[in-house]
């Protein structure tokens, strides 16, 4: 025969240690959710144009949209304004002008080069195009904030310049990714 003593501990035993399993370990490690990469604001796009012979500045390009993606207009929108028959170093420079300081986005895009690249389109103007900085693929792809560019004869058209965000599924297709940035400059050679 069980006592009555026993009858009440084995169930107060059960409903404590029920408890006690159920009891949150303030001990135990939390771990921190993933860090996401911000997406980066650029409201400035430069093309920096230099002649590959001389090595002279020849233009700055300017592409300005003073409140980025809100509602006013583009405040500067250059022409890119080439010769025939040339080839031209061009490099790309983004900002942030909205940031206090201006940021430099072309760090940030050269830092995580493996997921970005630019594409270039080009309509009506004659202008062949040549990557001249790469990532650290494997293989590597190009990255393309230093190009070269080489013009035909004289025309006039566009140069479409387009920034595409590709974390690790970057296989240099334009179609592959998210748009960063998407530009067209008029474009004359004369």
């Amino acid at each position: 025969m069980k006592s009555k003593l026993s009858k009440f501990i084995l169930p107060t035993l059960v409903i404590a240690a029920s408890f006690t399993a159920c009891k949150k370990d303030d001990d135990q490690v939390t771990v921190p959710p993933p860090v996401v990469n911000s997406v980066e604001i650029m409201n400035s796009l430069q093309l920096l144009v230099t002649d590959s012979v001389t090595g002279n500045a020849v233009d700055t390009v300017i592409f300005l949209d003073p409140d980025g993606d809100g509602s006013m207009a583009p405040s500067v929108w250059d022409t890119l304004r080439l010769q025939p028959s040339k080839t031209y170093l061009v490099n790309i420079l983004l900002l942030n002008t909205l940031a206090n300081p201006v940021d430099t986005v072309s760090n940030e895009v050269l830092a995580e080069a493996h997921e970005h690249q630019f594409f270039f389109n080009f309509t009506g103007a004659g202008i062949t195009h040549t990557y001249l900085d790469s990532d650290t693929n494997t293989p590597p792809l190009p990255v393309g904030l230093q190009n070269k560019f080489r013009t035909g004869a004289a025309a006039t058209g566009t140069t479409q310049v387009i920034l595409k965000h590709q974390p690790g599924i970057k296989d240099g297709n334009i179609t592959t990714g998210d748009t960063d940035i998407d530009v067209t400059f008029q474009t004359i050679i004369q």
